[in-house]
């Protein structure tokens, strides 16, 4: 976990440079930078959905009776990694605009 936390912020520091100046074709390279950012958001959310996905599986095969409450840990974590995706997703958009 630690070295995934070490990826995310040697990327972030590479990226600063790319909104530190304009370029003569309008931030044309910013572009490329943002679309960056936001397909490895969308690949941590894919992985960290996949993972919950597994431990709910997990815990059903375990204790069944517990499904209302899991079912409900389940939703609530899957809404919260999507809508992390989505403001990523409105950042980059009102980064250009």
């Amino acid at each position: 976990m630690k070295k995934l936390f070490i990826v995310f912020a040697v990327l972030a520091v590479m990226a600063m440079p790319a909104y530190a100046q304009e370029t003569a074709a309008a931030g044309a390279g910013a572009w490329s930078y943002a679309g960056l950012g936001l397909a490895i958001a969308v690949a941590a959310a894919a992985i960290a959905q996949s993972r919950v996905a597994s431990a709910v599986a997990e815990g059903l095969a375990r204790n069944p009776a517990a499904r209302p409450g899991i079912q409900l840990a389940l939703f609530l974590g899957l809404a919260f990694i999507e809508s992390l995706v989505l403001f990523i997703w409105l950042g980059v958009l009102f980064l250009r605009s």
